[in-house]
Order: C-alpha cells, then sequence, then structure tokens
C-alpha cells in the first residue's frame, strides 16, 4: 500500500467534503430570505439520501463488473453494502474504503447541485425522493460510464466512454457538471417558474456567497487532484490548471458584466469562480497551464451570456446551474479536443497540438450520450414525480415562503419575536424536569 498516496487521498476527500457546506452557503447567500434554511437543507438533504444509497448499491452500480461487458451499468450486487471494504486488498494501493468514499463525496456532490434550479418552489419530501431516483437512474450509470476503467488483468469491464470511446474526463465534466446541468434543465421544464418570475428576491448574503465560493474552490483542488488517485506530478499538475482556469474565469466573467452592465459585481466574480472550476474539471489533467488559463477565460466570458438565455427561451433556473454547469461541462470537455497536450496526465493531444480531430470527435460523442440520457431520464423522473406526488409548491404557500411551510423556521429573526408556542413548534420531545 502507498502510505503517502492514502493520506493524499484522505486529505483530498475531506477538502471535498467541505465543498457540501460550501455549497450550501453559496446557493443559501443566493436565494431570497425566506428560502435560505431550504436551500441549505436540499443540500444536505440529498447528500444523505444519495449517501445511503452509494453504500447499499451505488459503489457496485458504479465500479462494479459491467453487465454483459456492454460497459452501461456495473454488477449491482458485487460490492452491495460494501462489507468486503472493512477487510481491505493487501495487494491494493490504496485502501478500497477510502477510493468508495471519496467517489461517494463525488456522488453526493453532483446530485446536490441541481437544488439551486429549482429554489424557491419545490417540496422538501418530494425533492429527497427525487436525488434517490435521479442517484439511482442517472448519476450511477453515468458515472459508471466515464469513471470505471477495465482492470488491467480483464477481471473487470468499466464504462464505455470511458474505455470503449477512450474521451478524456479527468474529474467530471461530464458524469458531474453536464449530467447536473442538464438534469436541471429538465426539473426546472416539468417544476415551472416561481409565482412573479422573473421578478425575484434579491441575494439575501452575498458575504455568505463569497464563502461559499472560497470553500468550493478549496475544495476543488481535492477534488481534481484527488483524481489523480496518487500522490505525485499528475496530482501537481491538474492542481495548478484548476488555479489557472479559475482566476481567467473570475476576470473574464467581471470584464464581461463590466461591459454589457457598466459594472462588475460580487456575484459575477464568484460566479465566474465556478465557472472556471467547472470548464477545468474533465480538461484538468489534459491541458498545459496555458491551456488552462484559455478555457477559464472562455467559459468565464460564455457562462454569462449562457445565464442570459433563461430570459430569452423563458426556462427559470434559479440560481443558474444551466448556465454555469451545463454550459461550463461542456465548454471544458470539448475544449479538450482543441488544447489537449500529449504531455499532460491524460496523455492526448487536440486539435492545436498536432492530435487532429480525433479527439475532438471523442469528447463531442461523451457529451451528447450524457446530454440526452440524463435530460430524457430526469424529465421521466420529474414527471413522474408532479403528477403523482406533487412536486411543486402551491401557490399560496410559495408566498408564504419555502423555509416557513416546509421546515417551520425562518433564517432571520428580523422582528425579534419571543420564542412562544404561537412563534415556535413544540419540540419531538419534551425535557425531563
Amino acid at each position: 500500500m502507498d502510505v503517502g498516496s492514502t493520506a493524499f487521498i484522505l486529505a483530498a476527500s475531506m477538502a471535498v467534503a467541505l465543498m457540501i457546506p460550501g455549497l450550501a452557503l453559496f446557493y443559501g447567500g443566493m436565494v431570497g430570505a425566506r428560502s435560505v434554511l431550504n436551500m441549505i437543507m436540499m443540500v444536505f438533504g440529498s447528500v444523505a439520501v444519495v449517501g445511503v444509497l452509494w453504500t447499499l448499491f451505488g459503489f457496485s452500480a458504479v465500479f462494479g463488473d459491467s453487465y454483459g461487458g456492454l460497459g452501461l451499468l456495473g454488477d449491482l450486487t458485487e460490492h452491495a453494502g460494501l462489507g468486503a471494504m472493512v477487510a481491505g486488498d493487501p495487494e491494493a494501493t490504496l485502501p478500497p474504503a477510502l477510493v468508495a468514499i471519496f467517489q461517494a463525496l463525488f456522488a453526493v456532490i453532483t446530485t446536490a447541485l441541481i437544488a439551486g434550479a429549482v429554489a424557491d418552489r419545490i417540496r422538501f419530501g418530494p425533492w429527497l425522493l427525487f436525488t434517490g431516483l435521479w442517484a439511482t437512474f442517472v448519476y450511477f450509470p453515468v458515472a459508471h460510464w466515464v469513471f470505471a476503467f477495465d482492470a488491467a488483468d480483464g477481471s473487470v469491464i468499466g464504462g464505455w466512454i470511458a474505455n470503449k470511446l477512450a474521451a478524456v474526463d479527468f474529474a467530471g465534466g461530464t458524469a458531474v457538471h453536464m449530467n447536473a446541468g442538464v438534469a436541471a434543465l429538465a426539473l426546472v421544464l416539468v417544476v415551472g417558474k416561481r409565482t412573479g418570475w422573473p421578478s425575484q428576491a434579491r441575494p439575501n448574503a452575498l458575504p455568505f456567497v463569497a464563502l461559499g465560493a472560497g470553500m468550493l474552490w478549496f475544495g476543488w483542488f481535492g477534488f481534481n487532484g484527488g483524481s489523480a488517485l496518487a500522490a505525485g506530478n499528475s496530482a501537481s499538475i491538474v492542481m495548478l490548471t484548476t488555479f489557472n482556469a479559475t482566476c481567467a474565469a473570475i476576470l473574464a466573467w467581471l470584464l464581461v458584466e463590466k461591459l454589457r452592465d457598466g459594472h462588475a459585481t460580487t456575484l459575477g466574480g464568484m460566479s465566474g469562480a465556478i465557472a472556471g472550476l467547472v470548464a477545468i474539471t474533465p480538461a484538468c489533467g489534459a491541458v498545459s497551464p496555458l491551456g488552462a488559463l484559455a478555457i477559464g477565460a472562455i467559459a468565464g466570458a460564455v457562462c454569462p451570456l449562457a445565464v442570459a438565455l433563461k430570459y430569452r427561451f423563458g426556462y427559470d433556473d434559479s440560481l443558474d446551474v444551466v448556465g454555469v454547469h451545463l454550459a461550463g461541462g461542456l465548454i471544458g470537455t470539448v475544449l479538450i479536443g482543441l488544447f489537449g497536450v500529449a504531455d499532460a496526465p491524460s496523455g492526448q493531444a487536440g486539435l492545436f497540438y498536432g492530435g487532429g480531430f480525433g479527439l475532438l470527435g471523442k469528447q463531442t460523442v461523451a457529451a451528447l450520450a450524457v446530454l440526452v440520457y440524463s435530460f430524457a431520464v430526469t424529465w421521466v423522473i420529474a414527471f413522474a414525480l408532479q403528477k403523482t406526488i406533487g412536486l411543486r409548491l402551491s401557490t399560496e404557500k410559495e408566498a408564504e415562503g419555502v423555509d416557513l411551510v416546509e421546515h417551520a423556521e425562518v433564517a432571520y429573526d428580523l422582528e425579534g419575536k419571543a420564542n412562544t408556542p404561537e412563534s415556535t413548534p413544540a419540540p419531538a420531545l419534551a425535557p425531563v424536569s
């Protein structure tokens, strides 16, 4: 066992875990004051649901031997319950349990990303059910396609994108960001617009947004760097390209805002950081530091334009999941076909570096496959839930505020009301006198 790499992936896992409260704060600060707690609960609730499913059968679905060798889904029973992880594997470079928890965090973060698209108007219980169904029927299969590599001895067959197509996705542009982004689009089309949209409450706490973005940036070093699965040169290159792309994207987004709107905003700067992080995720091990600057700058310039499309086409993507994660993930995935360099850890050259059109074609096929599958299955799941148990809050309850309606709480006691039986729900258990 590689003790150094084990320590590195342990640290990377803890960094990725910090992305959970980071995302909750980032989203929570962007919504109005009456939706803060619901946004936080949607993030943490989805993490809890998908975390349980990951242990029961999710890890098997992603990393189990592919059914029929087709590369579509792993054997659901191969690692069910993760009981074999306790004994470990004396021949493994990394403890199997560590790989399981590291990849579990990818699954929970991806699902939680979708929450921002339907802020202010979705019921909490049905949201949790949606996350479980979505992880089962969308994330687990797509992650198998992208992250499951064939075993060197042929004992395990992995996903078709990683092996048969051999497209490059170092840390999740397709399986994570495009997957969540296009799922968000399908969900908002089913759930519909908020009452009064495009008018909406102003962000309640921009400092929360900035703090959340900083925590996400920190965690992203673990997300991308840890995907090298070893402490060494590859992880170091990945961290450098991740940093470069983020910086370039912030500047590009702010420049677009200044030219278009006449001012550069805090919200825009933080959104630019996330756009750069999203775009470099698939490409972080495939491009040079200069290529990372180019990808970050392109994402930072294009994503604010993509965000504006929701007003033109009339879909209410509350916190710009489609404009940032779908658009940014697509940009990063496809641009590998242009900026990829053979000397990078992924080892494939793009069109600008003598590789021809081959890699560009692979990246395009992988992107289209994920977009079509995720959109279609997500739409079916959301439509079925909406027609049966109902996803959407009623107009009256939406007007009352989702925090109060769904959780019987308010984030800020602006009126200084005392805790009385009329203003505070009774505790679940009475204290012992």
